[in-house]
Parts: C-alpha cells; sequence; structure tokens
C-alpha cells in the first residue's frame, strides 16, 4: 500500500510543477522560457530561469524549490528547497504550502516531523490541495502531529477521493470498515 501512495505522491509532484497560468506580472515571458526548458529536458537552463525571477515570481520560487528537491538541474538540496518551500508557501501559494507539509511530514531534510508538517498541510488543504487532504487526513487517522480525528481524516479522504488521489478511496473504505458497529438493540422485557 505504501508504494502504491509513494507512487500516486511522485505523480502528483510531477504533475503539479508550476505552469505559466500560476504566474502574475512581468516575469511571465521569461517563465514560459524556464517551462520551456523544463519540459525539453534542459534542467540547468530551466533552473537558471527559474532563479532569475524566483525573487519576483512564487511559482518561479516553487520551480526552484522543485528542482533542488529532486536534483534537477542542480544538486539536490533538501535544506534549501525546504527554505524556498517556506518563503513561497509563507506567501500563500497552496502548492508549496503542500510540497513543504510533504517534506517536513516524510523527513526529507531531518528527522519527520509531523508537527512543523501539518500546519502547511491544513493551509494546503483549505485551498483544496487533493494531495494535501489525503496526507493531511494520514495525520487525522494516526494521530500524529495533530490530536487524532477520525470524522476529520474521513473528511479529508473524500475530498481527496473525489479528486481521485490514488489511495485515498481504499483509506476511506478503510477507516468505514474501522467504525464501530451500532449497538445492538436491547430486548424488551415483557411485562407479566
Amino acid at each position: 500500500m505504501r508504494k502504491v501512495v509513494l507512487a500516486a505522491i511522485w505523480l502528483c509532484v510531477c504533475v503539479s510543477f508550476a505552469r505559466a497560468e500560476d504566474l502574475q506580472g512581468p516575469s511571465k515571458d521569461t517563465f514560459n522560457r524556464g517551462l520551456a526548458a523544463y519540459d525539453a529536458g534542459r534542467y540547468e537552463e530551466a533552473y537558471k530561469i527559474f532563479s532569475s525571477i524566483d525573487d519576483e515570481n512564487l511559482a518561479a520560487m516553487r520551480n526552484v524549490a522543485y528542482m533542488r528537491r529532486y536534483g534537477q538541474g542542480t544538486k539536490r538540496d533538501p535544506q534549501g528547497a525546504i527554505e524556498m518551500y517556506q518563503s513561497a508557501a509563507a506567501a500563500g501559494l497552496p502548492t508549496a504550502q503542500a510540497d513543504l507539509g510533504e517534506m517536513l511530514m516524510n523527513g526529507e531534510a531531518g528527522k519527520p516531523n509531523p508537527v512543523a508538517a501539518a500546519p502547511w498541510l491544513a493551509l494546503a488543504a483549505s485551498a483544496h490541495h487533493p494531495l494535501a487532504e489525503f496526507e493531511l487526513g494520514e495525520l487525522y487517522e494516526a494521530g500524529s502531529g495533530v490530536d487524532q480525528n477520525l470524522e476529520q481524516a474521513r473528511e479529508l479522504y473524500k475530498d481527496a477521493a473525489a479528486r481521485d488521489v490514488p489511495g485515498a478511496k481504499e483509506r476511506l473504505a478503510a477507516l468505514d470498515a474501522r467504525a464501530p458497529a451500532p449497538a445492538a438493540p436491547v430486548p424488551r422485557r415483557s411485562d407479566p
């Protein structure tokens, strides 16, 4: 099951690379050049382009963090990725909030820290980021980094399942299977 979830996370991360429609301002042409380089597999060029505008463009900032996280076009630098994600997440970018929460939850730059991950995942989940909903649901289900709340986990899994996050339907079904069965009716005593 964990392998399926990890594969789903990788798929969601790849699909969620920031695109041109995520940005505003005069850096759009530069960003599009970076995106074209990235899509063509020219990661070093893409990294340089995104880095040139990451102080003025949240989507570029997130892409720089992503590339540091996975070592694309630059050396793999999980701590540098976290720092860059923190800047974009604090500025309100839900994809960066989700990525930061995931990195902290998984311990990609140190020990897993679900307590630090939960608020970032909650921010992204409140913006309906599907993977953040799923991962926050896992935290609520396990009571890891947050108080255990199976009803909250159920709601998050429902939202994630509605957005076709792999594993969400299964987690939801497992939660439903854990639900206590309704109490059997107490037989009435007949009066003599």
